[in-house]
């Protein structure tokens, strides 16, 4: 008797051995599966970041490019070019997307393309209709029509161009600083602010609360007071998060810096910035 109840406790034992064994050799197996990820996107981000810039597959500009493109389509508001030359400039600065040679980019390209097309089309037809409604509209999409090409040169910029690179871009073109860290820690907040964006309405969504783009109009008050009021007081903590992480880096130090990404003007940076401005002074001298 006493033989069976020491072998049914000894089998109790093992039953209960077996699960805590278990359970501690799948943390191990967690733990190391943890580990071998961490370890290889590491070397992916090591590997991607020590490639040179220019060695990228597919057309890219130079970022320095990229930013006297912005800086020229902002131009265009300032001086009443033809509408000839406004589309010749737009359709140069949706070429990059359609010549990446990435999926996104193209699909970016071909939606603004469309939305630049409709319009010019809009801005085309309308005049000729006759009505205050149809005028009003004309002079509406006229204005978003002027400032497209803004948008357009700063989605390009800002969509394909790292920190690492417009920083390295900066420091080559001696910019202070201070004007550096503001601009690192602007670029990187706006995708930090739609990303707390995201969470916080998938957490209304979880909890019912003005889940749909149509319970955001069907609650205005309540939604702003849900989405504003932690946009708000989340985004102080971003910007000192982020202004932190970038002093830790030492980017502030004094001294010469060093970087890893590799940039340079090509030929073809500058064939594109002359065609460029050659379009806008041909329309501001009067040439057209």
């Amino acid at each position: 008797m006493a033989d069976a109840q020491a072998l049914q406790e000894s089998r109790h034992h093992l039953m209960e051995a077996r699960p805590a064994n278990s359970v501690t050799t799948m943390t191990m197996t967690i733990k190391s599966a943890r580990s071998d990820k961490a370890v290889a996107q590491l070397e992916q981000t090591s590997s991607a970041a020590t490639q040179p810039t220019g060695r990228k597959t597919g057309f890219r500009l130079d970022p320095r490019t990229k930013l006297y493109l912005l800086l020229l389509s902002s131009l265009l508001l300032f001086f009443h070019v033809h509408v000839a030359i406004e589309a010749s400039i737009t359709a140069l600065l949706l070429l990059p997307f359609f010549l990446s040679g990435q999926h996104k980019q193209w699909r970016t390209g071909v939606r603004l393309t469309l939305i630049y097309a409709a319009m010019l089309a809009v801005t085309t037809l309308l005049p000729v209709a006759s009505g205050v409604a149809f005028s009003f509209i004309a002079m509406i999409v006229v204005g978003l029509r002027v400032m497209y090409p803004c948008l357009v040169a700063g989605a390009y910029t800002f969509t394909t161009t790292s920190i690492g690179e417009m920083v390295c871009a900066l420091r080559k073109m001696h910019t202070p600083e201070s004007i550096i860290i503001t601009f690192m820690v602007m670029i990187r907040f706006f995708p930090t602010v739609r990303e707390d964006y995201r969470q916080i309405r998938a957490a209304m969504t979880l909890r019912g609360i003005a889940s749909g783009w149509l319970g955001l109009l069907r609650h205005p008050m309540r939604s702003l007071e849900y989405i504003l009021v932690p946009l708000l007081m989340n985004s102080t903590e971003v910007t000192q998060d982020l202004t932190v992480a970038a002093l830790t880096k030492g980017i502030s130090l004094p001294g010469t810096h060093t970087s890893v990404v590799q940039i340079g003007l090509r030929p073809l940076d500058w064939y594109y910035m002359a065609v460029c401005t050659l379009l806008l002074c041909t329309s501001v001298g009067g040439l057209w």
